[in-house]
């Protein structure tokens, strides 16, 4: 469980909750510390304040979400409804308005997981002859496994959730390799290469000057 909020006491006393609660917790406290320790951490689930210095919740959301599934719910002391829209609309999944019971905050986590559990037991994609396991980052040619550099795994799992989707080559990056190489271009091209040396050439499909996209039906 990640806390992000600039409120020491909100951090600290959330945190000593959901540990009650018998989760693990990472803080940040701001929005980019938040976005660099889901990126890092990898965290279950995302518990992010909404104004915040230098970066804020809402900018952090949609950073996390180009790249990212995990479950985010706000905590904001900002009830309206127009906030919460955009909120929604940025990619959070829930919001709940300080001040709140740990005992509600700890209901919400409860269902943002079984919705991961979910998604995880539906997370075998076919595309043309490439199996991708998602749940046990196990992939296929035909009936064949292919071996895949911790990267390389990670950049078709980025291509896989975003499938048909163009991104661009920030978005990979970030996703990839973390904020701080977001504009590290060299990094990508070898990859893709790779990529489609081991699983086809027209797995991935090329947005000359924008990025790259997973094609949907490779054979077309």
């Amino acid at each position: 469980m990640l806390v992000v909020d600039d409120e020491a006491n909100i951090r600290n006393s959330v945190s000593r909750g959901l540990q009650a609660l018998g989760f693990q917790v990472e803080v940040a406290a701001e929005g980019e510390e938040g976005v660099a320790k889901v990126q890092s951490w990898r965290p279950d689930v995302v518990l992010m304040d909404l104004a915040m210095p230098k970066m804020s919740g809402l900018t952090a959301i949609r950073q996390i979400r180009s790249w990212s599934a995990v479950p985010i719910i706000v905590l904001s002391v900002m009830g309206e409804e127009g906030e919460k829209v955009r909120a929604l609309d940025a990619g959070a999944d829930d919001y709940l308005t300080k001040p709140f019971g740990i005992d509600e905050l700890g209901a919400r986590i409860r269902v943002a997981l079984r919705h991961v559990t979910q998604s995880a037991a539906e997370s075998v994609r076919q595309f043309g002859n490439v199996t991708i396991d998602i749940a046990n980052r196990m992939v296929k040619v035909g009936e064949e496994e292919v071996h895949l550099t911790p990267n390389e795994y990670e950049l078709l799992k980025l291509l896989a959730i975003n499938a048909g989707r163009v991104l661009t080559h920030e978005q990979i990056l970030e996703g990839v390799w973390g904020p701080a190489y977001r504009y590290e271009s060299g990094y990508l091209r070898p990859l893709v290469t790779s990529l489609r040396k081991k699983l086809g050439a027209h797995l991935i499909g090329t947005e000359p000057g924008v990025g790259y996209r997973l094609r949907l039906d490779p054979t077309s």
